[in-house]
């Protein structure tokens, strides 16, 4: 993060530092005022998200949250050395983030705990009246989609599903070659989760990731909770890093929404043969049985007549990728071999190397901020995410990716479900917009600012 403390110390208090470092943009609030974030949930992933807070001059992280000590002791520490005011802390039990909740010196609050933990704690942020940013996926159950759903609306309270990957660079471009119709009226996607995640899933319960074959109560990290819904769930349960970027190209819950969806799963050996392979036949972990098939597809068709495959790869040994695939009437982007084709542009029947359409079609908000970004995590994406929520929440107003968003891609984990239980049965997608897809615009993704 050495460039963006260097961008930061050389940004003057002048007018033209004002406008080049995110925070400072005219706004609601003043130049004085500074949004009070609390934190529930600072493991690895909420540790990421606070030490990019604290390189915001425009945040006060005034609470945290976490039932382990040893993550508290380190957001203290992160804290302390970027000189901010020690915050209060939460963590006594599991309940104690409703107490966090309840200052009135937070104003916004990023949630980064575990998936079952996900719904409730934005649910109850947003009864507290807080702007709420919670990570992916944000429901596991269609009760709990509803939840978001219905909880926003009562309350009028924002909330945001912080998908990341809807600001990749590459994903950003070739949004910005949807807009310009590079591609002509879009026919078919393709996206998913196709990610190794055995070292992920399994540890030594000492080092989070990497060695080991060890899970629940005596795994550590995501293991210690992630790991038992491959034991006990056959459904793709992360959908959102492939749909997200898809639903938003496709204008969905913005003049077009999922109608339906199909979902089928191989059989599971990935993670037995992990277990048996690094743990020996013999060890305990060998014998559970893993309910989770290793390569899930779906299919959801949408009201405009388009088609989106979804894959979710985790449990077998491969190179990672989203398989990202977008395609017109007059061409197609495939991110797997950066290729593409368009129709007029490309040499007929045969493809072209994307990197200089992705560079042509390069989107503003990388141009403007891709040095400064770049050490956020995740190659840049996390920075945009997290300044697209904390500029919403400045202003209250509604986010890029809203409570009907965080809805309409958490749904394909409980529908997925359902369809592979039946042998592929059809699910119909409920409309958690109510009718009301048909006359919202879309977002403005084309801005420059967040």
């Amino acid at each position: 993060m050495s460039s963006r403390r260097n961008f930061i110390r050389n940004a003057s208090i002048a007018s033209m530092g004002l406008v080049a470092v995110p925070g400072f943009a005219r706004n609601s609030f003043n130049a004085a005022d500074k949004l009070n974030v609390g934190l529930i949930g600072v493991g690895l992933r909420g540790t990421n998200h606070l030490q990019n807070l604290l390189l915001r001059k425009d945040v006060n992280i005034t609470a945290i949250c976490d039932v382990d000590p040893e993550r508290i002791a380190i957001a203290k520490k992160h804290i302390a050395e970027a000189k901010g005011k020690v915050p209060k802390v939460f963590g006594s039990n599991d309940m104690d983030y409703k107490n966090l909740l309840a200052l009135a010196d937070v104003d916004a609050v990023v949630i980064a705990t575990p998936w079952l933990w996900h719904t409730r704690m934005t649910v109850d942020a947003m009864e507290a009246g807080k702007y709420a940013g919670v990570e992916v996926s944000a429901s596991n159950t269609l009760e709990e989609c509803w939840d978001l759903v219905n909880t926003h609306e009562r309350t009028g309270t924002h909330m945001m599903i912080l998908e990341n990957v809807n600001y990749r660079r590459d994903i950003l471009a070739v949004l910005n070659m949807v807009k310009q119709n590079v591609f002509g009226e879009l026919v078919h996607f393709r996206c998913g989760y196709q990610h190794d995640l055995r070292h992920v899933k399994f540890n030594d319960g000492k080092t989070a990731y990497g060695k080991g074959v060890e899970f629940g109560e005596k795994g550590i990290s995501e293991s210690k909770w992630r790991t038992e819904h491959s034991v006990k769930r056959n459904a793709d349960v992360y959908p959102t890093h492939g749909l997200g970027p898809i639903a938003v190209m496709a204008d969905v819950n913005r003049g077009n929404r999922f109608v339906s969806m199909t979902s089928h799963a191989t059989k599971g050996i990935g993670l037995h043969n992990y277990i048996v392979k690094e743990g020996g036949e013999t060890h305990p972990n060998a014998k559970v049985k893993f309910k989770q098939g290793d390569v899930i597809t779906s299919t959801i068709n949408t009201a405009n007549g388009e088609t989106i495959i979804i894959t979710h790869d985790c449990n077998l040994p491969r190179p990672y990728s989203l398989g990202f695939r977008v395609q017109g009437a007059n061409g197609l982007w495939e991110v797997d071999g950066s290729r593409i084709y368009v129709e007029g542009e490309s040499e007929p029947h045969t493809w072209s190397e994307a990197q200089p359409w992705i560079e042509k079609y390069d989107h503003p908000l990388w141009k403007k901020y891709g040095e400064y970004a770049l050490d956020a995590g995740h190659g840049g994406m996390d920075f945009f995410v997290m300044n697209s929520f904390i500029e919403s929440a400045k202003q209250n107003i509604a986010p890029p990716l809203d409570a009907y968003d965080a809805a309409a891609w958490s749904a394909v984990t409980p529908l997925s479900e359902v369809s592979i239980a039946n042998n592929g049965e059809p699910q119909d997608f409920p409309d958690f917009t109510r009718g009301l897809w048909m006359n919202r615009k879309p977002y403005d993704w084309m801005k420059e600012n967040y």
